[in-house]
């Protein structure tokens, strides 16, 4: 238990840091840019949050258990190093075909924060953060990830301010990510040149993951498109400013959800545990009761959070944080029975399916709710989905909790 601890301060105190200043940053976003501003700026955010995940490959599911199954550091960097060769392959699609889209959703004037903040998302698909989950090391997290946003988020708020050019975050967010990556490269990845050099042989290394992958894109894909489909769909401005309020919060609480889930990811797989099964029932009941917490602040307090942190002009409505509370719920209920239990007993093809049917469920009642212009209906779309996906993978999950909580069964 100590152990497990000191990990949840690690995974948890040192990124929360990253948060600070966005918190302070986001009320002063919101006030210079008004509604449609706002709005075009957390949806450039949503769209870079889908671009990175598409990035990130799969590497945030199966990379921290392969680097903490490889042992040797010259595994390890080998895995790192391929894990780049992909994701640059990847980024080259991606990247410009974001760039678009954004430029499509946003409101006229607004494109280009729109898109610098699209771009500072989208990089973080590069982060190393999974590369210190496998090796049960927060320090990386710290120096690698959190303190490059910190100095970039430090650097650019009093730009804003003085200029009221959002831009800059987003720009000097780009710049603090390329830096930490060449130096974490020079640190943990073979020597060499990181770019790759035959993009064929790449795209027979990045094919056998497209199923892990899938799953993490297609849960990403729908979970980042309330605000996007309501900026797209509903005319007006003011209606889906105050929704974007809402969905910011909750991505604020997302993270959460993240560090409890990093921490018991590890923990919860490791050899010599000596009752593996008492760790996965610990990891579940985590979960629920975050779940219940931060489902109950978002419907109780989300609506006057949302008016102090960004102001009354683009408050959010109580029945779309009551919505994104369920949301979360359902979210952090989830997570440990994907990666704790399903994605371990190499069931990715059952997680793949209900994520697949609980995403084109509650895409489609998104879609249907924004052009009826029922705002909060939107935040029940994403709601009914994240309900689907744990009621669809308990069953399967608790099949597996015996085989994966005896050591012989894990799978080297």
């Amino acid at each position: 238990m100590r152990s497990v601890l000191l990990r949840l301060a690690g995974f948890t105190l040192l990124p929360l840091l990253a948060l600070v200043l966005p918190f302070l940053l986001l009320p002063i976003i919101a006030r210079v840019v008004g509604a449609a501003g706002w709005s075009s700026i957390t949806s450039g955010q949503a769209i870079g949050v889908i671009a990175a995940t598409i990035i990130l490959w799969s590497w945030n599911i199966s990379g921290p258990v392969e680097i903490a199954r490889a042992g040797a550091s010259p595994v390890r960097a080998a895995l790192y190093s391929s894990s780049m060769r992909s994701r640059m392959v990847i980024a080259a699609v991606v990247l410009p075909l974001m760039t678009v889209i954004v430029a499509l959703v946003a409101h006229a004037g607004f494109r280009l924060d729109a898109i610098t903040m699209a771009w500072a998302t989208a990089l973080t698909g590069f982060s190393p953060a999974w590369y210190g989950i496998g090796t049960g090391q927060p320090r990386i997290l710290a120096v690698f990830d959190t303190f490059p946003r910190f100095c970039a988020a430090v650097l650019s708020a009093p730009l804003i301010v003085l200029t009221g050019q959002v831009w800059t975050y987003g720009a000097m967010s780009v710049l603090a990510t390329l830096a930490a990556l060449v130096s974490f490269h020079r640190k943990f990845g073979e020597s060499g040149t990181w770019f790759p050099k035959s993009p064929r042989n790449v795209m027979r290394e990045i094919i056998p993951d497209a199923g892990t992958a899938g799953i993490n894109l297609t849960g990403s894909a729908y979970a980042s498109s309330p605000v996007p489909i309501a900026t797209a769909t509903v005319p007006s401005a003011t209606a889906t400013a105050g929704f974007a309020s809402a969905d910011s919060i909750y991505r604020l609480g997302i993270f959460s959800v993240v560090a409890l889930g990093n921490t018991f990811q590890g923990w919860t797989l490791e050899r010599d545990a000596a009752d593996p099964r008492q760790r996965h029932l610990i990891a579940l009941a985590a979960h629920a009761l975050l779940g219940v917490a931060g489902g109950l602040f978002l419907a109780l307090f989300g609506p006057w959070v949302s008016g102090v942190m960004f102001g009354e002009a683009v408050r959010a409505d109580t029945l779309t944080c009551v919505y994104y509370g369920l949301s979360f719920f359902f979210l952090s209920a989830s997570t440990p029975l994907i990666r704790n239990l399903l994605i371990p007993a190499r069931r990715q093809r059952t997680v793949l399916l209900w994520t697949g049917i609980s995403a084109a469920a509650g895409v489609f009642l998104m879609i249907v709710a924004g052009l009826s212009s029922n705002v909060p209906a939107v935040a029940l779309g994403m709601a009914v989905s994240e309900a689907l996906l744990f009621l669809g993978l308990l069953a399967p999950a608790v099949r597996a909790l015996p085989a994966v909580a005896r050591p012989a069964t894990v799978e080297r």
